[in-house]
């Protein structure tokens, strides 16, 4: 039953390195200027503190916030390429300090460390859990950010009377843990602050939590918001991405007495940390020293299937389809009403009532985030074979599943009660769930049936299926396009696309630009699609062609448009999407007449589509993917009006925890480009979140950015904006078809979230995660800076479109940054 469990002899190991180093330390201190302790006699007030050796972080008072009067002590980061505070940790979060006059923290017996106002009343003091003897306690702030009380002669880790890093606040750094300690009872957690401004403990709390099995856990309050599953070995189950990297280490450390989840890094010298922010997002940031910015390598819960328990018992959330919940194979809808109304939350029953008494069996279910352990029982020996035995016994067992996935699987994990938080995950496991015998009836014949025919069938079979394989080959070779990573893309004839498209008639033409034109095409079966060609007279479409098909083939996503196949015969190069009948965004959201069928609802579902899209292609995708070119003509609409993003033609890929990289040739619109991508050519997610918030405006003004016109200034779309926020008018924005005033509160929360995200400074805009966030919940947002290209355009307002359906704007734009 143990997982993970460190070795006694690492144990001293670790111990001893951690003395050697709390040694050399206060050694290297001891002779240079640093000052990393708080003695009996030396005590800190404001605007003094204390550093680690190194200088990797530092402690005193602090003030959150520009407007802020409340003070606290807390630890930051102390680097010097981290400009800002970055605090991750506070001590009296909950007592600030409306003024630190006469305020001090010291060591007072019998060895605490304490604020103390000049009367000597204690606002905040630290409590030990080892009440020793000690005759000369100091305060220490190591090189890991750990804030500990120790004898200024005892540097054993055992003999620490304190430390911060039994206390986490929002931020977990390396070494720190999460789990629970159950010799003591004391449980280890993060909690969120109220808001940006105040680190008192706020609504969300993360936590490792061994109930029944381990698994980490998002509360609101009491109630489950989030659950990255239990923990398989390697990792939480709902986790795919949380996999061996070069950044950190993570692990379980399991036993009767602790379950403790902790994670390393790999390279000392890199930063990284994971928050718990006000809005309930959990976020793993690493420090980019190149720009002087962190970055989110991992953040959840990141779409509609990692709200805890979306689609309720039985239920199964898959964010590719729409709706995202469906009930399990063998499973059906508890109330079929509300269900078709999308409320899940009652979830779903079995088919076929189980019946114990008369047996039950079970069925496999693939590629699962395991459902909520809480009720749950595992035992580390047992074969999976005596797992299913054991479930089978008892009737209260629902499902079974390894315990551990390495080396093949081992151990075994029992669900009692109904399966809460399932999801369809690639990269998920096996879970096998108890349902009557009479749903395996049918399967069981056709096992039998396979079987006989294979004994029955023997060499001549086998021959058959060799001869079979190498004609397959032969004519896969001949009929479809082989991708990068063996990606394998369904080929279209010449003469079905000549057909469907009665060959590429004028009349059926959707949009042209600079790669070529798109056309309507109707397929054998009836399937309307859109069939974008590209020109032979096209000097740069060949490989945007090339990157579209790598980049989109392996996408999927609700919000993204559909690549069903592609044509490559002679010198023509054809893809075949699925055809959007109400064409681009642009084609609606400019003209003056059809912009009436866009209410607000609609335009909020495109815009959150939009951000959905967005999210999936910079963070949850197989791929890391930096559009580059979002813009009105590239967001087609189906016969719903729901968002579908297009056009990956000058897209990028990258890899690890990248989020940018730098170009020498400058390709988008103008109009939507951030200002690093424009004049310095560099691009990262952040320039799709800068060409976000532009589009949101457009899309609430029903106004192009660039061309724009007003009469009483020259300034953009951009400025126009900035101008009416600054004076408190920024309603008059809105476009004359949404100005329903019991629409007026959400309107003025999305300007907002749009101004935040044409902020100047790439690292001042939220990313993509977090829009989403602000999007669906009223949480107080940070003040709006200045936003970038907010004068007016010295650009020519002639536009040429290569969207896919419309002709009104320039998107292939080449530039040599200087």
């Amino acid at each position: 039953m143990e997982i993970g469990m460190v070795s006694t002899s690492r144990k001293q190991m670790k111990n001893f390195l951690l003395m050697l180093h709390i040694l050399l330390c206060g050694f290297v201190c001891s002779i240079s200027s640093a000052k990393d302790t708080i003695t009996t006699t030396d005590f800190l007030i404001e605007g003094k503190t204390i550093v680690s050796c190194d200088e990797s972080f530092e402690l005193g008072f602090f003030s959150p916030g520009s407007f802020a009067n409340n003070w606290y002590v807390g630890i930051w980061y102390k680097h010097d390429n981290v400009p800002d505070k970055s605090v991750v940790w506070v001590a009296n979060r909950e007592t600030p300090l409306n003024n630190t006059s006469g305020v001090m923290l010291k060591i007072v017996d019998p060895g605490r460390l304490a604020l103390v106002t000049s009367a000597n009343t204690s606002i905040w003091s630290t409590n030990s859990l080892r009440p020793l003897a000690v005759k000369n306690p100091i305060a220490q702030l190591l090189n890991s950010g750990n804030l500990i009380i120790r004898d200024a002669n005892d540097t054993k880790p055992e003999n620490f009377l304190w430390q911060s890093f039994d206390y986490p606040t929002n931020t977990l750094l390396p070494g720190m843990k999460l789990g629970k300690n159950f010799v003591t009872g004391q449980e280890f957690y993060l909690s969120s602050w109220k808001n940006e401004y105040d680190p008192a403990p706020g609504k969300y709390t993360y936590h490792c939590d061994p109930t029944g099995y381990p698994q980490n856990v998002m509360r609101k309050g009491k109630v489950k918001v989030f659950s990255g599953g239990p923990w398989n070995g390697l990792r939480w189950s709902g986790v795919p991405g949380l996999t061996k990297n070069t950044i950190y280490t993570f692990k379980l450390d399991f036993d009767e007495k602790k379950a403790i989840y902790s994670y390393a890094l790999v390279d000392k010298s890199v930063l990284s940390k994971l928050t718990l922010n006000s809005h309930g997002m959990l976020k793993r940031w690493t420090w980019d020293e190149k720009i002087k910015e962190w970055h989110v390598y991992l953040a959840s819960p990141a779409d509609a299937c990692e709200n805890y328990g979306a689609c309720g018992a039985y239920g199964s959330c898959n964010i590719i389809f729409s709706p995202v919940c469906r009930c399990l194979d063998k499973f059906v809808p508890k109330d079929q009403k509300n269900w078709s109304v999308t409320k899940w939350s009652g979830g779903c029953v079995r088919r076929t009532p189980l019946n114990c008494q008369n047996g039950d069996g079970f069925l496999k279910y693939s590629d699962i985030k395991l459902p909520d352990t809480q009720y749950s029982r595992f035992d580390a020996r047992m074969t999976l074979r005596e797992c299913e035995k054991v479930c089978l016994k008892n009737c209260s067992c629902m499902a079974y599943s390894n315990l551990d996935i390495r080396n093949g699987g081992s151990g075994c994990l029992l669900w009692y009660g109904d399966l809460i938080d399932i999801r369809e995950l690639p990269g998920g496991q096996d879970i096998y769930i108890r349902i009557a015998n009479s749903e395996l009836g049918s399967k069981k014949k056709m096992k039998a049936l396979v079987l006989s025919l294979s004994l029955l069938s023997g060499v001549s079979v086998i021959g058959l299926i060799i001869w079979l394989y190498i004609l397959i080959k032969t004519r896969k070779k001949k009929r479809k396009m082989i991708l990068k990573d063996d990606l394998e893309l369904p080929l279209f004839s010449l003469s079905t696309v000549t057909k469907a498209t009665s060959n590429f008639s004028d009349k059926n033409m959707l949009g042209e630009g600079g790669f070529g034109s798109v056309y309507k095409g109707i397929l054998e079966g009836g399937q309307e699609v859109a069939m974008k060609r590209l020109s032979k007279s096209s000097s740069q479409g060949v490989n945007e062609f090339k990157n579209e098909v790598n980049c989109i083939a392996k996408l999927q996503h609700r919000n993204l448009v559909k690549l069903i196949g592609c044509c490559v015969e002679g010198e023509e190069k054809i893809l075949v999407y699925e055809y959007m009948p109400n064409r681009s965004l642009d084609f609606i959201i400019f003209d003056e007449d059809k912009s009436s069928i866009l209410d607000w609802p609609k335009r909020f579902n495109i815009i959150n589509g939009i951000a959905r899209g967005l999210l999936y292609l910079h963070q949850d995708s197989r791929l890391r993917i930096i559009h580059r070119d979002l813009k009105a003509s590239n967001i087609l609409l189906d016969a719903d009006m729901n968002p579908k993003i297009s056009d990956f033609g000058i897209a990028r890929s990258v890899i690890g925890n990248e989020t940018g990289a730098n170009t020498h040739h400058v390709v988008g619109t103008h109009g939507y480009m951030s200002p690093e991508y424009l004049i310095h050519g560099v691009f990262s997610i952040k320039s799709d979140v800068f060409s976000f918030g532009v589009l949101v405006l457009e899309i609430i003004s029903g106004r192009r950015n660039r061309g724009f016109f007003h009469e009483s200034h020259s300034i953009n779309l951009l400025g126009h904006v900035w101008k009416l926020y600054k004076e408190g008018r920024p309603l008059e924005l809105i476009d004359v078809h949404i100005t329903d005033s019991c629409y007026f509160t959400e309107l003025l929360r999305i300007i907002h979230v749009a101004l935040l995200c044409v902020q100047h400074s790439p690292e001042d805009r939220p990313d993509m995660s977090e829009v989403v966030v602000m999007l669906a919940n009223d949480a107080i947002l940070p003040e709006a800076k200045e936003p970038g290209f907010y004068t007016e355009s010295k650009f020519p307002d002639s536009e040429y479109s290569t969207s896919m359906y419309s002709k009104n704007e320039i998107t292939i734009t080449q530039l040599d940054p200087r």
